[in-house]
């Protein structure tokens, strides 16, 4: 279903964002402080622009904040990314409101006014040392009390060339997203695996502990 939303600010990230959302079919408009920036966007974007301040509450009413169902808040700057989060919060009640965060000691401030944050720079740093640590297998989320977790592992070379099912314990691990070259995809029966492949998992103990085996083993001891 079409939503009305609106994306303050239009940089690479804003313009990213307002792509991806208008090519899903719902209405958005996009504010900023220079027209310029307009130019990120793609050449058939038929959504509205709005140029001037995002602190201006006259600038995000042309915006239609006043029927807007979410807004994101992705501007350079922490501190008007919070005030207009807070503005549409709590003087147009906008029900949904994401706002970004680029330096990590602001983030406790967004969190105070109750806005969902997203933070780029704390999530890419723990990401890229999650992979430079990368121990074979690694969880990212636990079920119930332990009994299911998701798991996340990189594809030895090893196994290189072999088919997922091949390597996973049946009945004991269910894949849930192969992320190759930065990109995931809902892997098949007959997904093979590429050297470096991150493969998220769900497993049971005993499942996890005879895939750390075969992963260690080579594929023709399995």
């Amino acid at each position: 279903m079409a939503m009305e939303i609106i994306v303050v600010g239009c940089g690479r990230v804003g313009a990213e964002l307002v792509t991806r959302l208008w090519r899903r079919g719902n209405r958005v408009s996009v504010v900023d402080h220079d027209a310029a920036a307009f130019a990120y966007l793609p050449p058939d974007f038929v959504g509205q622009t709005v140029e001037g301040d995002p602190l201006n509450q006259d600038v995000l009413e042309r915006a239609g904040i006043k029927r807007a169902e979410a807004l994101a808040a992705v501007l350079e700057s922490d501190a008007e990314n919070v005030v207009v989060g807070h503005i549409a919060r709590s003087v147009y009640h906008v029900p949904n409101v994401v706002v970004r965060n680029y330096d990590p000691r602001w983030q406790t401030f967004h969190q105070v006014f109750g806005l969902q944050v997203v933070s780029p720079t704390i999530w890419g740093a723990q990401r890229i040392e999650e992979l430079i640590y990368h121990n074979s297998l690694r969880t990212v989320f636990s079920a119930g009390n332990g009994e299911v977790e998701i798991y996340e592992f990189i594809v030895p070379p090893s196994w290189d060339g072999r088919r997922l099912t091949e390597l996973l314990p049946e009945g004991q691990c269910v894949a849930a997203a192969v992320t190759r070259a930065g990109r995931a995809l809902l892997p098949g029966c007959d997904t093979v695996l590429e050297t470096g492949d991150v493969v998220n998992l769900s497993a049971t103990l005993e499942g996890v502990q005879l895939l750390h085996a075969r992963l260690v083993a080579a594929p023709e001891e399995v």
